[in-house]
């Protein structure tokens, strides 16, 4: 199966992870939230799939471009 990087769009803080490694998700399903300068940024799957991994653990500050799950299309 073809793997997508998700990756964060902002440097922040993962703030709340809403999707379990594992988890089927749709198109723009919400995956996580991202804390940067008090705003909340979601992060969304781009495509159906299957969330094969999270990278990354709730209070973990993140890079922008950091890939932060991947998901099995």
């Amino acid at each position: 199966m073809p793997v997508i990087d998700i990756k964060a769009e902002v440097t922040g803080k993962v703030w709340k992870i809403e999707a379990e490694a594992g988890a089927a998700v749709n198109s723009g399903d919400l995956v996580m939230i991202l804390e940067s300068m008090k705003m909340e940024i979601p992060v969304e799957a781009p495509k159906s799939g299957k969330l094969s991994a999270l990278t990354v653990a709730e209070g973990d500050a993140v890079k922008e471009g950091q890939v932060v799950a991947r998901l099995e299309i």
